[in-house]
């Protein structure tokens, strides 16, 4: 079968391999085909669009209501660079395709070139950070646990013998097994495919407990049936920043990228953003998650970086 790599120019392809052996051809050919790859505007600009890697029930950051379009905080902030590149590149009628991702799937296919920018709940970590780029961090989250009021559990402590649920690929699992070696709590885990599904484990008694980012398990309460029969634990494992996920080696667009986020901290109107999806009534149910902006996520927008924890 014919092996096409778009964006090679076959006279650079002559020049640079012309003296190797057919082997040593194939591995030029694809190590140039990787570099370019990681040219994201010179890819948006072949191809005519720009691809979005969303979650479907990252409420508020990131989640699909009735079949539409994403929407959220992070999809919002993500259109603020989409409106960038479209000005970088003179392409006001660039497409946007929507692609579905998962807490598992979203790294790969931020790096094999299938997403340009991942617009979730994606946690800036420094091992993610050698496989993957990121923004400036757009908020501080820390990572806790949601009951049901009637379950009697008021601390982590109080898991002891049950089963938990957290959604796989994600921080939290980490989290969870350094709480139980360090605690010495003993707990059976199970997980969900995103946080929809482990939400409705809690809900349907499956699990006592769902570990995750506070924020995002106040979206699924929020959005819940009865909002009012559960709580998040005071208990904090760690605090975490989020960022939007882009291809690593690639300086230009990542330039790009940070800039315009940069742009939209220093400016004040991350403030309106986060107004929008965190103290206001949000889709699909008009709820309003009332979660004021900490002072650690209020920092985040007075000295924007992209550091890792």
């Amino acid at each position: 079968m014919e092996t096409f790599y778009p964006f090679l120019n076959p006279k650079d392809v002559t020049m640079k391999c012309k003296p190797l052996a057919i082997l040593a051809l194939f591995a030029c050919v694809s190590s140039m085909a990787l570099a370019q790859q990681a040219d994201t505007l010179q890819k948006i600009r072949a191809s005519g669009a720009i691809t979005i890697g969303h979650r479907d029930s990252s409420i508020p950051f990131s989640y699909v209501v009735g079949g539409a379009e994403p929407v959220g905080f992070a999809i919002d902030l993500c259109m603020r660079v989409v409106d960038a590149v479209k000005g970088r590149l003179n392409m006001p009628a660039l497409k946007i395709n929507y692609v579905s991702v998962t807490s598992a799937n979203r790294i790969p296919l931020v790096q094999n070139g299938t997403v340009d920018l991942e617009c979730g709940s994606t946690t800036n970590s420094k091992l993610r950070q050698e496989q993957v780029a990121f923004s400036p961090n757009y908020i501080m989250v820390g990572v806790s646990a949601a009951v049901k009021r009637s379950s009697g559990i008021d601390s982590l402590s109080d898991v002891g013998g049950k089963t938990l649920v957290t959604t796989a690929g994600t921080t939290s699992i980490p989290l969870l097994r350094q709480y139980k070696k360090t605690e010495h709590v003993e707990v059976k885990e199970i997980f969900g495919k995103d946080h929809s599904d482990s939400f409705l484990m809690l809900a349907s008694d499956r699990a006592v407990a769902f570990v995750m980012d506070d924020v995002l398990l106040a979206g699924q309460i929020a959005s819940s049936q009865n909002p009012k029969d559960y709580k998040i634990l005071p208990d904090v494992l760690r605090q975490e920043p989020y960022a939007i996920m882009l291809r690593k080696n690639d300086p230009e667009f990542k330039d790009l990228v940070d800039k315009t986020v940069t742009k939209v901290m220093t400016t004040g109107q991350i403030n309106q953003l986060y107004d929008k999806w965190f103290t206001s009534p949000i889709p699909p149910n008009k709820v309003n998650l009332n979660f004021p902006m900490t002072s650690a996520t209020r920092d985040l927008y007075k000295s924007p970086n992209d550091k890792g924890i």
